[in-house]
Protein backbone atom coordinates (compact mmCIF):
# COMPACT_ATOMS: atom_id res chain seq x y z
CA UNK A 1 0.00 0.00 0.00
CA UNK A 2 2.94 2.28 1.17
CA UNK A 3 4.40 1.49 -2.47
CA UNK A 4 1.22 2.26 -4.25
CA UNK A 5 0.88 5.84 -2.38
CA UNK A 6 4.31 6.67 -3.02
CA UNK A 7 3.92 6.01 -6.83
CA UNK A 8 0.71 7.86 -6.99
CA UNK A 9 2.29 10.78 -5.41
CA UNK A 10 5.27 10.45 -7.64
CA UNK A 11 2.80 10.86 -10.99
CA UNK A 12 0.40 13.27 -9.00
CA UNK A 13 4.13 15.71 -8.53
CA UNK A 14 5.54 15.07 -12.28
CA UNK A 15 1.83 16.33 -13.60
CA UNK A 16 2.07 19.34 -11.57
CA UNK A 17 5.49 20.07 -13.01
CA UNK A 18 4.45 19.92 -16.33
CA UNK A 19 1.59 22.12 -16.27
CA UNK A 20 2.24 24.44 -19.21
CA UNK A 21 0.70 28.02 -19.06
CA UNK A 22 -2.52 28.34 -21.06
CA UNK A 23 -3.79 31.42 -22.53
CA UNK A 24 -5.02 32.42 -25.65
CA UNK A 25 -5.46 36.09 -27.30
CA UNK A 26 -8.92 36.29 -26.36
CA UNK A 27 -8.37 36.02 -22.65
CA UNK A 28 -5.60 39.18 -22.91
CA UNK A 29 -7.66 42.54 -21.77
CA UNK A 30 -7.25 46.18 -21.20
CA UNK A 31 -6.43 46.10 -17.15
CA UNK A 32 -8.57 49.04 -16.69
CA UNK A 33 -11.91 47.90 -18.10
CA UNK A 34 -11.13 44.51 -18.98
CA UNK A 35 -12.09 45.11 -22.46
CA UNK A 36 -10.44 43.24 -25.33
CA UNK A 37 -7.47 44.78 -27.27
CA UNK A 38 -6.12 46.04 -29.51
CA UNK A 39 -3.98 48.02 -27.28
CA UNK A 40 -1.06 50.54 -27.20
CA UNK A 41 2.52 50.88 -26.17
CA UNK A 42 2.72 51.87 -22.02
CA UNK A 43 -0.58 50.25 -21.63
CA UNK A 44 -1.34 47.49 -19.09
CA UNK A 45 -2.60 44.37 -20.43
CA UNK A 46 -4.30 41.63 -18.17
CA UNK A 47 -3.90 37.60 -19.18
CA UNK A 48 -6.17 35.23 -18.05
CA UNK A 49 -5.48 31.82 -18.02
CA UNK A 50 -4.46 29.43 -15.88
CA UNK A 51 -0.43 28.10 -14.66
CA UNK A 52 0.36 31.42 -15.46
CA UNK A 53 2.40 31.51 -11.96
CA UNK A 54 2.95 29.08 -9.16
CA UNK A 55 1.41 31.75 -6.78
CA UNK A 56 0.15 35.34 -5.96
CA UNK A 57 2.34 37.90 -6.04
CA UNK A 58 2.01 41.74 -6.81
CA UNK A 59 5.18 44.10 -7.41
CA UNK A 60 6.16 46.26 -3.86
CA UNK A 61 8.67 48.63 -4.14
CA UNK A 62 11.78 47.14 -3.55
CA UNK A 63 11.46 45.46 -7.19
CA UNK A 64 11.46 48.42 -8.72
CA UNK A 65 15.07 49.17 -9.66
CA UNK A 66 16.53 52.20 -11.48
CA UNK A 67 12.40 53.39 -12.17
CA UNK A 68 11.87 50.06 -13.77
CA UNK A 69 9.44 47.34 -12.56
CA UNK A 70 10.93 43.92 -12.48
CA UNK A 71 10.74 41.14 -15.82
CA UNK A 72 10.34 38.26 -13.47
CA UNK A 73 8.30 37.58 -10.49
CA UNK A 74 7.85 34.92 -8.63
CA UNK A 75 8.96 32.23 -11.85
CA UNK A 76 6.91 33.92 -14.33
CA UNK A 77 8.02 36.01 -17.01
CA UNK A 78 6.09 37.61 -19.97
CA UNK A 79 8.04 37.90 -23.71
CA UNK A 80 6.57 40.55 -26.27
CA UNK A 81 8.34 39.81 -29.45
CA UNK A 82 10.44 37.73 -27.23
CA UNK A 83 11.50 40.81 -25.13
CA UNK A 84 10.76 40.49 -21.71
CA UNK A 85 8.01 43.03 -20.28
CA UNK A 86 7.14 44.64 -17.13
CA UNK A 87 5.48 42.83 -14.51
CA UNK A 88 2.82 44.30 -12.25
CA UNK A 89 1.13 41.25 -10.55
CA UNK A 90 1.00 37.09 -11.40
CA UNK A 91 -0.69 34.32 -10.17
CA UNK A 92 -2.10 30.76 -11.24
CA UNK A 93 -4.94 32.39 -13.06
CA UNK A 94 -3.97 36.25 -13.99
CA UNK A 95 -0.86 38.45 -15.46
CA UNK A 96 -0.73 41.96 -15.11
CA UNK A 97 2.37 43.55 -17.58
CA UNK A 98 3.15 46.65 -19.22
CA UNK A 99 3.09 46.74 -22.88
CA UNK A 100 6.86 48.43 -23.63
CA UNK A 101 6.55 51.83 -24.49
CA UNK A 102 8.31 51.68 -27.68
CA UNK A 103 6.78 49.44 -29.22
CA UNK A 104 5.21 50.21 -32.73
CA UNK A 105 1.59 50.44 -34.35
CA UNK A 106 1.79 46.39 -35.78
CA UNK A 107 0.66 42.99 -34.69
CA UNK A 108 3.28 41.81 -31.92
CA UNK A 109 3.52 38.03 -30.45
CA UNK A 110 3.26 37.40 -26.77
CA UNK A 111 4.16 34.28 -24.41
CA UNK A 112 3.78 33.56 -20.67
CA UNK A 113 6.59 31.50 -19.11
CA UNK A 114 6.07 30.40 -15.51
CA UNK A 115 8.88 28.06 -13.85
CA UNK A 116 10.83 27.29 -17.07
CA UNK A 117 7.31 25.69 -18.96
CA UNK A 118 6.45 28.42 -21.83
CA UNK A 119 2.72 29.16 -23.07
CA UNK A 120 1.24 29.41 -26.49
CA UNK A 121 2.70 32.48 -28.90
CA UNK A 122 0.21 34.41 -29.55
CA UNK A 123 -0.12 37.36 -31.99
CA UNK A 124 -2.05 40.50 -30.85
CA UNK A 125 -2.68 43.83 -32.34
CA UNK A 126 -0.83 46.78 -31.15
CA UNK A 127 -2.65 50.63 -32.32
CA UNK A 128 -0.79 54.13 -31.60
CA UNK A 129 -3.50 55.01 -28.95
CA UNK A 130 -6.59 52.82 -27.13
CA UNK A 131 -7.77 55.72 -24.72
CA UNK A 132 -9.51 53.48 -21.40
CA UNK A 133 -10.48 55.01 -18.53
CA UNK A 134 -11.40 53.20 -15.26
CA UNK A 135 -14.47 52.77 -13.55
CA UNK A 136 -16.11 52.38 -10.31
CA UNK A 137 -18.56 49.54 -9.66
CA UNK A 138 -21.40 51.99 -10.11
CA UNK A 139 -20.49 53.36 -13.60
CA UNK A 140 -18.51 56.16 -12.92
CA UNK A 141 -15.40 57.27 -14.18
CA UNK A 142 -12.74 57.12 -12.03
CA UNK A 143 -12.03 61.52 -12.21
CA UNK A 144 -10.24 63.53 -8.88
CA UNK A 145 -10.89 66.88 -7.73
CA UNK A 146 -7.47 68.72 -7.74
CA UNK A 147 -7.20 67.90 -4.06
CA UNK A 148 -6.49 64.41 -5.13
CA UNK A 149 -10.23 63.54 -3.66
CA UNK A 150 -12.09 60.91 -5.80
CA UNK A 151 -15.32 62.68 -7.33
CA UNK A 152 -18.02 60.91 -6.81
CA UNK A 153 -22.07 61.35 -6.52
CA UNK A 154 -22.00 62.37 -2.49
CA UNK A 155 -18.46 64.57 -4.35
CA UNK A 156 -19.57 65.96 -7.60
CA UNK A 157 -17.22 68.12 -9.75
CA UNK A 158 -19.16 71.40 -10.68
CA UNK A 159 -19.15 73.33 -13.77
CA UNK A 160 -15.83 75.39 -14.14
CA UNK A 161 -13.58 73.56 -12.21
CA UNK A 162 -10.24 71.61 -13.38
CA UNK A 163 -10.88 67.67 -12.40
CA UNK A 164 -8.16 65.30 -13.66
CA UNK A 165 -9.36 62.74 -15.38
CA UNK A 166 -7.52 58.82 -15.29
CA UNK A 167 -6.77 57.35 -18.10
CA UNK A 168 -4.84 54.58 -20.06
CA UNK A 169 -4.04 53.61 -23.87
CA UNK A 170 -3.12 56.78 -24.54
CA UNK A 171 0.19 55.90 -26.18
CA UNK A 172 3.76 57.22 -26.96
CA UNK A 173 4.46 60.61 -25.25
CA UNK A 174 6.59 63.52 -26.93
CA UNK A 175 9.60 62.29 -24.39
CA UNK A 176 9.33 58.51 -23.14
CA UNK A 177 10.74 56.62 -20.95
CA UNK A 178 13.30 53.70 -21.58
CA UNK A 179 11.65 50.53 -22.70
CA UNK A 180 11.04 49.67 -19.12
CA UNK A 181 10.89 52.75 -17.12
CA UNK A 182 8.49 54.50 -14.97
CA UNK A 183 8.07 58.18 -16.11
CA UNK A 184 9.02 60.08 -12.78
CA UNK A 185 8.48 63.63 -15.06
CA UNK A 186 4.95 65.03 -16.76
CA UNK A 187 4.96 64.31 -20.54
CA UNK A 188 2.28 65.40 -23.13
CA UNK A 189 1.19 62.42 -25.33
CA UNK A 190 2.23 62.59 -28.92
CA UNK A 191 -0.89 62.44 -30.60
CA UNK A 192 -2.21 65.47 -28.18
CA UNK A 193 -4.07 66.98 -31.20
CA UNK A 194 -5.91 64.23 -31.94
CA UNK A 195 -7.16 63.89 -28.55
CA UNK A 196 -10.99 64.84 -27.84
CA UNK A 197 -12.96 64.45 -24.32
CA UNK A 198 -16.90 63.68 -24.62
CA UNK A 199 -19.09 64.99 -22.18
CA UNK A 200 -22.58 63.68 -23.14
CA UNK A 201 -21.59 62.79 -26.65
CA UNK A 202 -20.11 66.61 -26.93
CA UNK A 203 -16.42 67.23 -27.73
CA UNK A 204 -15.61 70.08 -24.82
CA UNK A 205 -13.05 72.92 -26.49
CA UNK A 206 -9.80 71.48 -27.06
CA UNK A 207 -8.21 74.67 -25.53
CA UNK A 208 -10.20 72.94 -22.21
CA UNK A 209 -7.55 70.27 -21.88
CA UNK A 210 -5.11 71.85 -19.80
CA UNK A 211 -2.62 68.51 -19.78
CA UNK A 212 -2.93 64.97 -21.16
CA UNK A 213 0.04 62.43 -20.61
CA UNK A 214 1.87 60.28 -18.40
CA UNK A 215 1.33 60.30 -14.56
CA UNK A 216 4.99 60.79 -13.03
CA UNK A 217 5.69 57.20 -10.90
CA UNK A 218 3.31 54.92 -11.93
CA UNK A 219 3.34 52.39 -14.62
CA UNK A 220 1.07 52.80 -17.55
CA UNK A 221 -1.14 55.36 -16.26
CA UNK A 222 -2.50 58.51 -17.78
CA UNK A 223 -4.28 61.75 -16.71
CA UNK A 224 -5.90 64.41 -18.46
CA UNK A 225 -6.43 67.52 -17.01
CA UNK A 226 -9.50 69.50 -18.18
CA UNK A 227 -11.24 72.50 -17.35
CA UNK A 228 -15.74 71.61 -17.09
CA UNK A 229 -17.49 73.80 -19.46
CA UNK A 230 -20.22 75.85 -18.44
CA UNK A 231 -22.90 73.52 -19.86
CA UNK A 232 -21.40 70.11 -18.73
CA UNK A 233 -25.29 69.01 -17.42
CA UNK A 234 -25.65 66.55 -15.02
CA UNK A 235 -23.49 63.39 -14.70
CA UNK A 236 -23.16 63.28 -18.33
CA UNK A 237 -21.46 60.29 -20.16
CA UNK A 238 -17.43 60.54 -20.49
CA UNK A 239 -15.57 59.35 -23.48
CA UNK A 240 -12.04 59.93 -24.43
CA UNK A 241 -10.76 58.90 -27.79
CA UNK A 242 -7.64 59.76 -30.07
CA UNK A 243 -8.89 59.31 -34.18
CA UNK A 244 -11.00 56.75 -34.35
CA UNK A 245 -10.04 54.42 -31.12
CA UNK A 246 -12.58 55.48 -28.01
CA UNK A 247 -13.23 54.51 -24.81
CA UNK A 248 -16.24 52.13 -24.43
CA UNK A 249 -19.34 54.34 -24.44
CA UNK A 250 -21.75 54.24 -21.14
CA UNK A 251 -19.50 55.64 -18.10
CA UNK A 252 -20.87 58.91 -16.34
CA UNK A 253 -18.87 61.71 -14.74
CA UNK A 254 -20.44 62.61 -11.48
CA UNK A 255 -21.26 66.14 -12.01
CA UNK A 256 -23.55 68.73 -10.29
Amino acid sequence: MLRIWLLLALLSANAARAQVPAYSAASMVNASNYAPGPFAPNSIVTIFGSALSRSSQGVTAGDIVNNTPPTELNGTHVYVDGWPAPLLYVSDGQVNFLVPVNKLAMDVTISVASNGKTGPVVTVTLVDAAPALFQTAAGYAIVAHLDNSLITPDSPARAGEIIVVYACGLGRTQSYPEQTAIAQSAAAIQRLSDLRVYLGGTAINPASILYAGVTPGSAGLYQINLVLPDNTGTNPEIRVAIADQSSPAGLKLAVQ
